[in-house]
């Protein structure tokens, strides 16, 4: 599809009290944004309240007549619904208003598609939109009754188009999968031998365009783009950082979350977003400033959920970016997150306003992630004691002539890495 036509974007919601947190104005200047991010001009936007979703074609005979006189009128080559249509939906509006029709799933996939830089990226976003168009054959072609002829002794109608089309599919989707697999294993290895330096890792999530970029820039001196775009980072980039009590980590920069990510990039991206799920920190970079920043945060909780992360085992820290854009008075109103915490910080990624207070934290959360251990070291194993000395924080220490009594605070990352080199050395 290309991403330079006149579009309308409409966003339909069921009138019903409670339930969702955003607002139908908020949802539509989101799904503007998500039209906006892969450069189409959006010259009609609009929200719908139904009173239900219609089987055929998800609005109402009226609206369907309405909306095909606005595209008509506005000269539009492409129309966006932000919501999940069928593939009969999706035919059906198509045939109504003689226009190509995408919904929220669709446009989400195209913006990846436009996103995606390496080749991880690539492979991800290519399975994610195969798997999508496999559900659409019936409304992707137009030659779905064309045969091709029998091959078999026994004669009678060959295969159809859409099946060889499916099979086709099913074929390169086996493929991508076998690639990502070697992706897969590829970044086991890196994590593996990160473990075995080691650092612990802190990874950035959030939902898109809440700063993430911006702030890992401000933390690593890095030149990573960031953008006011949504998902202007697909691929992610990891960066050392030194931390105030000479502890140094690895932080991630990873794909932002939006709501109703569509579940085929949950499963392609899974291979990247493992980098979350191994990550010894997971610093939530919330939009202070955005109106929805509660129903954002409920989203992101929503995805680390599907990724198996509990955030209730300490592993969280909470920051509210973008403090500069409201007023001082507000800042202590800040409701943490949407279950109630008020332990988020307040920084701005931009100015650079709370980002000591950030670092200060990060330090303090991975020292509290240490565990105590008593150890007995030779006095003349001079190296294992300067690792101690480099990676931990000794607590006390005792010599009798022999050996050092040392109780010293480790990383679990650290603790692992100790734990194989005492194996490997017997």
């Amino acid at each position: 599809m290309a991403a330079t036509g006149r579009a309308a974007v409409v966003h339909p919601y069921v009138k019903s009290p409670g339930g969702d947190l955003r607002s139908p104005d908020s949802r539509l200047e989101e799904a503007v944004g998500l039209a906006g991010a892969i450069g189409l001009d959006v010259v009609h936007a609009g929200r719908i309240a139904l009173s239900r979703h219609r089987p055929s074609t998800y609005f109402g005979a009226g609206i369907v007549d309405a909306l095909a006189e606005t595209v008509d009128a506005l000269e539009i080559d492409l129309v966006c619904v932000d919501a999940t249509l069928t593939p009969v939906q999706q035919r059906n509006l198509e045939r109504a208003w003689h226009r190509k029709v995408i919904d929220r799933t669709g446009l989400i996939l195209e913006i990846f598609g436009a996103r995606a830089s390496t080749r991880e990226g690539v492979l991800q976003v290519e399975l994610a939109h195969l798997t999508y168009q496999r559900s659409r054959l019936v409304r992707s072609w137009t030659h779905l009754e064309r045969q091709r002829g029998g091959r078999g002794f026994v004669g009678g109608p060959g295969e159809t188009q859409i099946e060889a089309d499916r099979r086709q599919i099913d074929e390169r989707i086996v493929r991508l999968r076998r690639e990502l697999d070697t992706v897969k294993r590829t970044r086991g290895l890196h994590r593996a031998a990160r473990r075995r330096v080691p650092y612990p890792v802190a990874a950035l999530v959030g939902y898109t365009n809440a700063g993430k970029s911006t702030l890992f820039n401000r933390l690593t001196d890095s030149r990573v783009a960031a953008e006011d775009l949504l998902f202007a980072t697909l691929d992610p980039t990891m960066r050392g950082l030194d931390l105030p009590s000479g502890r140094r980590v690895i932080l991630s920069d990873t794909v932002g979350f939006v709501s109703q990510l569509p579940t085929m990039l949950i499963a392609a991206f899974r291979a990247t977003l493992e980098e979350v799920r191994d990550a010894d920190l997971i610093v939530h970079v919330r939009d202070a400033a955005h109106p929805d920043s509660d129903a954002q945060c409920r989203d992101v909780d929503d995805v680390l959920s599907q990724l198996g992360i509990d955030t209730e085992d300490g592993i969280l820290v909470e920051v509210h970016n973008k403090i500069d854009k409201i007023a001082p008075e507000e800042r202590t109103l800040l409701s943490g997150r949407a279950d109630g915490r008020n332990d988020g910080i307040g920084i701005s990624a931009l100015t650079g306003e709370g980002i000591e207070e950030l670092i200060h934290r990060l330090d303090s959360a991975f020292g509290s992630r240490r565990k105590i251990v008593d150890l007995e070291v030779d006095l003349a194993d001079g190296a294992r004691l300067a690792w101690l000395y480099r990676h931990g924080e000794v607590l006390s220490r005792k010599d009798d002539g022999l050996r050092a009594h040392i109780r010293v605070g480790l990383d679990p990352a650290h603790l692992g890495r100790l734990e194989r080199l005492r194996r490997e050395n017997g």
